[in-house]
């Protein structure tokens, strides 16, 4: 085969691979995530912890330089991740009032300790959580499953490495 027949071929599997994974969210999109208790919310009611990462592998699948695409968005980039959280392990505190995501949990159940939630928030495989602006939290697998994420956040700062 050509150079540039594996080309196309290499250029055509990603695209299919990217439609495979967009076609898993566009599914798991229906499954709501776990929410704040109605009542529960408040701001700045859970203080924040000094919890350190604990069993948690963070793996950055691919990124994008959004200034460099149409949408010419300076400083900032498009991040798609995978997490693995063992039993026990721990996503410390974090914000994401410069820097949102979409997590979708692929597997087992975690639980979020959000600071505008006075109870801890259950997510559970196949949903997808929202984290904007005025979201600071941390995560816990409290469960005896490994748990997987996928992240997918815009980030303005490179060396930022908060999870």
């Amino acid at each position: 085969m050509s150079k540039s027949h594996l080309t196309s071929l290499a250029i055509q599997r990603g695209f299919a691979l990217t439609a495979i994974i967009a076609g898993s969210f566009a599914v798991a999109s229906s499954a709501a995530a776990g929410e704040c208790p109605a009542g529960k919310m408040q701001a700045n009611v859970r203080p924040m912890v000094d919890h350190k990462p604990v069993g948690v592998t963070d793996v950055t699948l691919g990124s994008i330089n959004l200034e460099k695409q149409p949408a010419n968005i300076r400083d900032r980039e498009l991040r798609f991740r995978k997490l693995t959280i063992e039993p026990g392990g721990i996503v410390p505190w974090h914000s994401h009032d410069d820097r949102p995501a979409l997590i979708f949990v692929q597997q087992g159940e975690i639980v979020e300790y959000a600071s505008n939630c006075s109870e801890p928030i259950v997510h559970k495989a196949g949903e997808i959580r929202p984290e904007v602006a005025g979201t600071s939290h941390w995560w816990k697998n409290l469960g005896k499953e490994t748990v997987i994420l996928y992240v997918g956040d815009v980030r303005k700062d490179p060396h930022d490495h908060n999870m």
